[in-house]
């Protein structure tokens, strides 16, 4: 936050008291007849609580935001939003946290005690934290009413994000914002002038808003200067599978004070700045180059030297996936905010994008050529040009030019092969330097065949059903990387275990699978395989026959979007991928192959495909089960296509195979 000269907090208090007294001495209000009586929604149906009221006011004139809450808990689940946390900080004090809960038959206890004060961490004299408080006596049928306020410094000022669609179904909401009295429509209220600046000193001159709303409903702005949204009948929050980051499809509105209202010339800005860091980041220093010079070699050739660097980085420790220090360790380490990235190289570590930029400098003083990208992670949201924040880019990427031909790597991304993307950062927007300068950037998307899961089984099965053998998991990309990096955060003990935890989720019932050992767990260039061992018990005896799952791995019936009628929100299954399953089954003597899944194919044209084939012999059986999904993201209005392909898939998966054998029902 940035200091002007303005009008004493005091008489600003008086003015606003003035003028708006019913905001600053809210009563809590008495709730209606059908209120108390409510133990259901017809607006929401099943709900475990709805919300009555939300109401929040923010004024930058007295430095001040109040939040007010009226909810209906409808079910036991529903009264966990009797626990309410505040989170605080910069500055920011919580004040004036008053509560009751209603009973349904009108009994009213109010709030009492002191809020317990959680600190969550502190950066030298602020204090980061959160306070926590439970309304009392809170039963199904309850109403739960709070409000709190939010006050900062009289020379700060601050802008909101309206959190407007929420986990339950809110009846009616009702926001208001007061900004600083430069930025109202008519300035000559003797307010005095600003000297407001961003993080680059540059004078602010603009309030300017984001916003995704309801269809008619919009930010209304008053002669006052007040901006106010007003809304009613707010659905809650999609919970559908799948789901893409909630920044993308929620209902909110964000303020901020900007030197420009128009994105072009504030993402150019701001593109030279960031390229300024990275230039001073990124400085090929001596100490860089003492480095490249012991690792790659002259005769080396442009793909060998930019190979060998990358491997080089990979080996640092990457801060986003052990842990990072805290400031009293770095002190006793002697170790120091990366400024520079000979600093990130001489303390063998550093975040993602520490190491990213010590590539880059490292490229640079081989004499290689390449630019910094600066996208939004995927799994947090998308970029929006609209949006003016550069805090909403996330991660930084590599762009090496290899002869002509541009190479996108990750270096930031532990684990990730040279050449490859972790699934975060494909398809994925942001900014980028390049030869012509700065623009916009959209990476490129993965493939299936480079997201491929073999799932091979050797089994043998006697003439009950008991099945002993192995399995081996052949994986590679995105699946292989986010293993590897889970064994980066576990020991070998705890990785099996979850590998284990999925397993269970696919093998039929009566059959038990471990994971023996990894190979290829530390070598990220190579397939990663997992060697199960298995045993158990599967199929149903009916006289002389066994009837089987006609596909071992897909007997749970755990296909997607077979039972999801309708889409509110795009489909997100993050990367495209082709998972291969071939099951080999040992026969006994006298056991022959009656039944079984016929040879077929499904397919959604230029999305994804399924094929089943197999084969018969006297004493074995092998089935091979194969869906290639191309796409990562589906719109809405694809569902209906999407969901007749899973359908298809789905009955497909339930198709048995069905041995015959006199010796069964001699056992019988």
């Amino acid at each position: 936050m940035n200091t002007r000269a303005r009008l004493s907090l005091s008489c600003l208090f008086l003015f606003i008291v003035s003028c708006f007294p019913a905001v600053l001495r809210a009563q809590f209000q008495p709730p209606s007849a059908e209120e108390l009586q409510m133990t259901s929604d017809p607006k929401a149906p099943g709900a475990a609580a709805v919300y009555l009221e939300v109401k929040e006011v923010d004024d930058d004139t007295l430095h001040y935001q109040l939040y007010y809450e009226r909810i209906k808990v409808l079910t036991e689940k529903g009264k966990e939003l009797a626990n309410i946390e505040v989170p605080y900080g910069g500055g920011f004090k919580v004040e004036g946290i008053t509560g009751r809960t209603i009973h349904s038959d009108g009994t009213i206890i109010p709030l009492s005690g002191k809020p317990e004060d959680l600190l969550f961490e502190k950066k030298g004299e602020e204090k980061v934290g959160r306070k926590v408080f439970t309304l009392p006596s809170v039963e199904v049928g309850s109403i739960l009413e709070y409000e709190y306020q939010l006050r900062y410094d009289d020379n700060s000022y601050s802008s909101p994000l309206w959190e407007i669609q929420r986990h339950y179904f809110v009846h009616e909401a009702h926001y208001s914002f007061t900004p600083d009295k430069s930025f109202w429509p008519d300035n000559s209220s003797g307010a005095g002038g600003h000297d407001l600046v961003d993080a680059h000193g540059n004078p602010i001159n603009h309030l300017v808003w984001w916003k995704n709303l309801p269809p008619g409903v919009d930010v209304k702005q008053s002669m006052n200067g007040r901006y106010t949204v007003d809304v009613t009948d707010i659905p809650p929050e999609p919970e559908e599978e799948y789901m893409p980051p909630e920044d993308i499809y929620l209902y909110r509105v964000f303020f901020y004070y900007l030197p420009t209202y128009e994105p072009a010339r504030f993402w150019l800005s701001e593109a030279k700045y960031w390229e300024k860091d990275v230039d001073h980041f990124a400085e090929p220093t001596k100490t860089i180059r003492a480095a490249v010079d012991g690792i790659v070699l002259p005769t080396d050739n442009p793909d060998d030297k930019a190979k060998k660097l990358y491997a080089a980085v990979q080996t640092l420790d990457n801060t986003d996936y052990s842990r990072e220090r805290t400031e009293s360790e770095r002190k006793e380490l002697k170790l120091k905010v990366a400024k520079r990235a000979e600093d990130t190289w001489n303390q063998k570590g550093g975040s993602r994008d520490d190491i990213a930029m010590l590539y880059i400098a490292m490229l640079h003083a081989a004499g290689l050529t390449a630019y910094p990208l600066k996208l939004v992670n995927r799994d947090r949201g998308v970029f929006d040009i609209g949006y003016m924040n550069f805090h909403q880019l996330d991660d930084t990427l590599i762009a090496f030019d290899n002869a002509g031909k541009e190479i996108i790597l990750d270096p930031g991304e532990k684990m990730c092969p040279f050449g490859k993307l972790s699934w975060q950062h494909s398809e994925a927007r942001g900014i980028r330097q390049s030869a012509q300068g700065m623009g916009v950037v959209q990476t490129a998307a993965q493939s299936y065949m480079d997201n491929t899961t073999t799932r091979n089984a050797d089994l043998t099965i006697d003439q009950r059903g008991a099945i002993t053998g192995t399995f081996n998991f052949v994986m590679n990309g995105q699946v292989a990387l986010q293993w590897r990096q889970r064994a980066l955060e576990n020991d070998m003990s705890e990785l099996k275990k979850q590998f284990d935890r999925g397993l269970e989720q696919i093998v039929p019932d009566g059959v038990e699978a471990h994971v023996d050992h990894f190979v290829g767990l530390d070598t990220p260039d190579t397939n990663l395989i997992a060697m199960i061992n298995v045993k158990g018990t599967s199929g149903t005896p009916a006289g002389k026959r066994l009837i089987l799952p006609g596909f071992f791995f897909e007997s749970r019936g755990r296909t997607p979007f077979v039972s999801e009628e309708k889409r509110l929100e795009p489909v997100d299954m993050h990367f495209p991928e082709r998972i291969i399953d071939i099951v080999v089954y040992h026969l006994p003597a006298g056991v022959s192959v009656e039944g079984a899944p016929q040879d077929s194919q499904v397919s959604w044209a230029g999305h994804a495909l399924l094929i089943v084939k197999s084969e018969s012999k006297p004493d074995k059986f092998t089935i091979a089960y194969s869906v290639a999904r191309a796409f990562s993201t589906v719109k809405p209005e694809e569902y209906q296509d999407l969901r007749g392909f899973y359908q298809k898939v789905a009955a497909t998966a339930q198709e048995q195979l069905v041995l015959t054998s006199t010796l069964v029902a001699k056992g019988n």
